[in-house]
């Protein structure tokens, strides 16, 4: 069982950037943790973190073995959990974070069945377009959109993100449609808070500068103006699904979409049991969404 306790100890140092703060958080002396990680090193022959005096980062090596022993301890808290929560009911207040239109659109509409299945549950859902922080700000989850890189925090994956370029008919009757990519600078374009759009296309990834006569830090402005046809816009097809299946908006570019790597995610703290009020919802949103989200279906993607 050391073995998994110096995972635990590797893993508090590298989220507290410090084994002095990793030391107060586990109740252990500087002297331990830098022993502990010391041993785990040898054990593995590799050196994981690079110390000076001032701070602590991770090798080559440190980063990929964190990354694994993240998942480790998470599996292991959610077995933990699983156990202890046996067959009882979930209850309590569940404080979940979400976007704003994903929450309003593919949260709110949902609560429902869930609500019904689970009457000892209360939900308390914030909706906002930043990210929360999780812990500090009570949250038992937050739903996020995102090419998620925060490995201190468990995400499960509840649906792809397909992001694409449209336009409304009439846009594209008056403007005509860009033939390239290169062609896009030509065009009016709706941004939120992006000043380029970073896209995937049939040579790769490339970066399109983003200039626009209308800029807003609301996505929903984005949206309204695309739909009355201001210009072309970078949409996500939960937002937008229904226009591109109704004709409403058509799809520019094709072949070129938003990053692969941006998902819906489900992300809890790593270091708390799982709650069954918790384990329950994002079953239920993962069910509900599945690989193939319902706002995807039918359309040519």
């Amino acid at each position: 069982m050391d073995r998994f306790g110096d995972l635990d100890v590797f893993a508090h140092v590298v989220t507290a950037k410090s084994m002095s703060a990793a030391g107060r958080e586990l109740k252990l002396s500087p002297a331990v943790i830098s022993k502990r990680i010391r041993r785990l090193e040898e054990r593995l022959g590799v050196r994981l973190l690079q110390r000076t005096t001032r701070q602590l980062s991770l090798t080559e090596a440190g980063q990929g073995f964190y990354e694994r022993v993240v998942s480790i301890l998470a599996s292991i808290e959610d077995a933990e959990a699983w156990v202890a929560s046996g067959s009882g009911q979930a209850r309590g207040t569940l404080r979940v974070s979400a976007p704003t239109s994903f929450g309003r659109l593919h949260i709110a509409p949902h609560l429902k069945p869930f609500l019904d299945s689970n009457p000892m549950v209360t939900v308390d859902l914030i909706l906002t377009d930043s990210f929360v922080d999780i812990i500090g700000e009570g949250f038992d989850l937050a739903v996020r959109i995102a090419d998620l890189q925060d490995s201190s925090l468990v995400a499960k994956r509840l649906a792809p993100n397909h992001r694409i370029l449209c336009a409304t008919p009439s846009y594209v009757a008056e403007h005509g449609l860009p033939g390239s990519i290169d062609e896009l600078s030509k065009h009016a374009l709706i941004a939120h808070n992006a000043d380029q759009w970073r896209l995937d296309g049939p040579s790769g990834a490339v970066t399109v500068p983003v200039t626009s006569r209308l800029r807003t830090n609301s996505s929903e402005v984005v949206r309204e103006a695309l739909l009355g046809g201001v210009g072309i816009a970078l949409r996500s097809t939960w937002d937008v699904g229904p226009e591109l299946k109704s004709g409403q908006l058509v799809h520019v570019l094709p072949e070129y979409s938003g990053g692969k790597r941006v998902a819906v995610y489900a992300v809890y703290p790593s270091r708390r049991h799982m709650e069954q009020k918790v384990r329950v919802f994002v079953d239920y949103l993962a069910e509900l969404y599945g690989a193939t989200p319902y706002w995807d279906a039918g359309l040519d993607l």
